[in-house]
């Protein structure tokens, strides 16, 4: 039976979560045990103590060693966030300490990079000049995992369907369309008649991976419009890789159409008059719930909401 929490509060110790971060990158009790300089008796110990705080076992032990059950797995992933935690609260006092005010971790998808996310990181480098800041764009079920992992702290994006997402809130921002593109030169873009999508149907295709959201609305179109989806794809959502894939060859994508719109400008890519069936939903901000808002990040969630 799972303990309280007030249990859990006053019986666990930090070296229970060490222990939890090493059997985590180990299935060896004693390989855990060396990585922490503790006895294997020590280790057993610990970790027995550990599952009587809680409540539950946490391991499986076999002859090949030990197998986390659910439990356990939920207590390494929290785990990890709690050491992640105290690095990132090591590294704000020495921000503090350096005069600095903090860092951000920025997740985004595609659409709102060319425009939205490049004002308000503008914006802000001009007000706070040593606010530090990263930004990792991909696909909407890459960065809503970090979020959850503590490995961003915004996330500018969609909580993918049917994801497990009760510890998240969402907060809509815009809607985003989508256009078919391709090289400037390609045979279709000069083409005197709309292409239909059964004519495009027939060249290589750059689309992102399953489970992305982009991806569903391709598939979408492609059944609705009962066409055969193209034989060949390539699969990436590196926006550096499709715009070389091209410019050297007669592949198609599809990118939001803010991405396509601002590629079009400088003449890297062309956009194409033949429309996609689907939808994506409207993307926005993505926080964790019940998580303490540090004054760096409540400083990012203000400029883009004021964006």
């Amino acid at each position: 039976m799972i303990a309280p929490a007030s249990t859990i509060k006053k019986r666990l110790r930090l070296r229970h979560l060490q222990l939890m971060v090493a059997l985590s990158e180990t299935e060896s009790l004693r390989s855990a045990a060396d990585d922490l300089a503790m006895t294997q008796p020590a280790a057993t110990k610990a970790l027995k103590e550990l599952e009587d705080t809680v409540g539950v076992s946490l391991f499986v032990r076999h002859a090949r060693g030990m197998e986390a059950t659910i439990y356990g797995e939920a207590v390494m992933r929290y785990a990890r966030v709690v050491f992640e935690d105290l690095e990132e609260l090591r590294e704000e006092l020495a921000a503090i300490e350096a005069g600095d005010i903090g860092k951000v971790r920025i997740g985004a998808v595609m659409a709102p990079a060319p425009d939205l996310l490049t004002r308000v990181i503008v914006t802000l480098k001009e007000a706070h000049p040593r606010l530090q800041i990263t930004v990792q764009i991909d696909t909407s079920d890459v960065l809503v995992q970090a979020l959850q992992q503590d490995q961003l702290d915004i996330v500018v994006g969609r909580i993918p369907y049917g994801y497990p997402a009760l510890d998240l809130s969402f907060e809509t921002l815009s809607e985003e369309a989508l256009s078919i593109v391709a090289r400037p030169e390609h045979p279709v873009a000069h083409a005197p008649a709309k292409p239909k999508l059964a004519e495009l149907a027939a060249y290589p295709w750059i689309v992102q991976p399953h489970p992305s959201p982009m991806r569903q609305v391709i598939d979408q179109t492609f059944r609705e419009s009962r066409v055969a989806p193209p034989v060949s794809t390539v699969e990436t959502s590196s926006i550096l890789t499709t715009l070389s894939l091209l410019r050297d060859s007669d592949m198609l994508a599809v990118l939001p159409s803010s991405v396509a719109q601002y590629y079009a400008a400088l003449n890297t890519i062309a956009t194409l008059p033949t429309p996609l069936r689907g939808r994506l939903a409207p993307y926005g901000l993505i926080l964790r719930k019940n998580r303490r808002i540090r004054p760096a990040t409540q400083l990012v969630i203000d400029a883009i909401r004021a964006a």
